[in-house]
């Protein structure tokens, strides 16, 4: 790699996580006010104008607060823990192209981190590395509540990293390939050449395993404060309870990214060849992404303040004794469905 290649990596790295600090910051904005339209409240409306540098001030707050730890916690894993959630969850993003490749310096430069010929794997790999840090924060606070929210995230990743799974194969098998960028390009040119109208009943599974895999309501079962006092972070205070935080909202950023990728054409403008519009095309596909990738942002906050939190036992009976079926069956039709025409 020369020295220009280096630069320019090294640049898309830094948009990309200024992107999501950005992201995220507006993430806990949108969600204090659409919750507040929701339950007839004003919301946030003193820091700022209509209260936008709320977010600034939470940060600023989990600064100055006294980090507290318990003397009977295991140090070394219990500060280590928040940080085993949170850097997966900023590194997800690597892999997903969040634009058409642009032309500069006389050279072809993808709209993404680093194009894996394995990306699909690459983001289930971190998602599930993520739930380690769960299991250390409930295990290492030497608290029965901690350990409880902990035990419950791991089988809820397990059981729904399952159904998810299956229904990303079945995305595989219609592009052919791990890539991204393959996937993209496989849904490029009209709306019914997306993913969810060619498979509608992989999305719905997807969508809901994703919910469960961020665990945001209804599936927030690990953190249920009605149970659990505050799940796994119940004996955390300061920055340590901020990486949490900001680790879910990232989450949430990587999930509907990669639900616009693999279901909604990506960065794709139906009826527009975004290559042929030269920059303008770049900033169309751009917008595009950014725009599908909001409606599922508003999409988690919407669900979060409209339905009730399932019970541990309906949580379970869901993950694998309907959603898993399904993805099976789904599956099989798919391969027979590719194998017939492969035939034809």
């Amino acid at each position: 790699m020369d020295l220009l290649g280096f630069i320019i990596i090294c640049v898309k790295v830094l948009v990309v996580f200024a992107a999501t600090m950005f992201t995220v910051l507006a993430l806990i904005y949108a969600e204090r006010r659409i919750s507040a339209f929701m339950q007839g409240r004003i919301g946030p409306n003193r820091v700022g104008p209509k209260g936008i540098l709320q977010p600034i001030a939470d940060g600023i707050k989990f600064l100055m607060k006294e980090d507290i730890i318990p003397a009977s916690v295991d140090k070394p894993i219990f500060i280590l823990a928040p940080a085993i959630l949170l850097v997966p969850a900023m590194m997800t993003f690597a892999v997903i192209p969040f634009g058409s490749n642009i032309t500069l310096f006389g050279r072809e430069i993808p709209l993404q981190i680093a194009d894996v010929n394995v990306g699909i794997l690459y983001i289930l790999a971190l998602t599930s590395i993520g739930v380690y840090g769960i299991v250390l924060a409930g295990w290492s606070s030497n608290n029965k509540y901690s350990l409880l929210g902990g035990l419950r995230s791991a089988a809820q990743l397990i059981s729904y990293e399952l159904a998810m799974g299956l229904a990303v194969i079945s995305i595989i098998l219609l592009a052919g390939s791990l890539k991204l960028n393959d996937i993209v390009a496989d849904q490029q040119g009209y709306f019914f050449s997306w993913n969810v109208v060619k498979q509608p009943v992989a999305f719905l599974i997807f969508l809901v395993a994703t919910y469960a895999e961020t665990n945001r309501l209804p599936f927030d079962l690990s953190e249920a404060e009605q149970e659990l006092v505050g799940g796994y972070h119940t004996e955390y205070s300061s920055m340590k309870f901020a990486m949490f935080f900001m680790a879910e909202y990232a989450n949430m950023i990587t999930a509907a990214a990669l639900t616009v990728t693999l279901f909604f054409g990506g960065w794709d403008v139906p009826l527009i060849n975004e290559a042929s519009l030269g920059m303008v095309g770049v900033l169309l596909s751009v917008i595009s992404f950014i725009l599908k990738m909001a409606f599922f942002l508003f999409l988690f906050i919407w669900v979060r303040w409209t339905f009730p939190r399932f019970r541990y036992d309906q949580l379970m009976k869901l993950g694998w004794k309907v959603m898993l079926p399904i993805a099976l069956i789904n599956i099989f039709i798919t391969a027979g469905y590719l194998s017939i025409t492969a035939l034809v």
